[in-house]
């Protein structure tokens, strides 16, 4: 028999795939900043927190692929493939530190940085091996540019929203950290 907790994740991954595919249309309408808020960052992350680590992996490493073989968007190589492991870390490591930091709002936030710093390294580290593959340079400029400096936008609306849901969630019950 399967259990309600399983169905009440499956669904939190569905819902959180679903606004990874839907998410970019919305923002790409904002010109200049549209792409650089992140878009299928926000779910992937929540999901960490909704539905766990391992759920919240999933739905991140297929949401660009399979954004990609529907809309044709992000590049699949690299970027695609970059943002696949990036936000299957964004996910992993956003549900297993919530789950295993002591309740507090400073650790929703901590648990938040940590996970969006890994999942920048992850990111980083998969275009310098991809970018080998293709015989390209992947310099620490770049780097930073893909990681940090275009993403501001991004980073700041995650930093604000996702502990504000994350907050209002755990008051209602509707989440919890087991």
């Amino acid at each position: 028999m399967i259990r309600s907790k399983h169905i009440k994740n499956l669904t939190a991954a569905a819902l959180s795939l679903a606004l990874c595919l839907l998410l970019p249309f919305l923002t790409g309408q904002i010109p200049q900043i549209g792409n650089a808020l992140c878009p299928m960052h926000l779910p992937v992350l929540l999901a960490g927190y909704i539905c766990g680590p391992w759920w919240a992996a999933a739905v991140g490493y297929v949401a660009p692929l399979l954004r990609f073989a529907l809309f044709g968007m992000p590049p699949i190589f690299p970027m695609g493939v970059a943002m696949a492991f990036e936000l299957a870390a964004y996910g992993l490591v956003s549900g297993l530190l919530y789950r295993k930091l002591p309740k507090s709002r400073g650790n929703i936030y901590l648990s938040l940085l940590i996970a969006m710093a890994v999942g920048r390294v992850v990111w980083g580290l998969v275009r310098v091996v991809l970018s080998g593959v293709a015989g390209e340079a992947f310099t620490w400029a770049a780097f930073m540019a893909g990681a940090f400096t275009t993403a501001i936008p991004g980073i700041l609306l995650q930093l604000l929203l996702i502990p504000i849901i994350v907050m209002a969630l755990e008051k209602t019950g509707a989440i919890s950290r087991d």
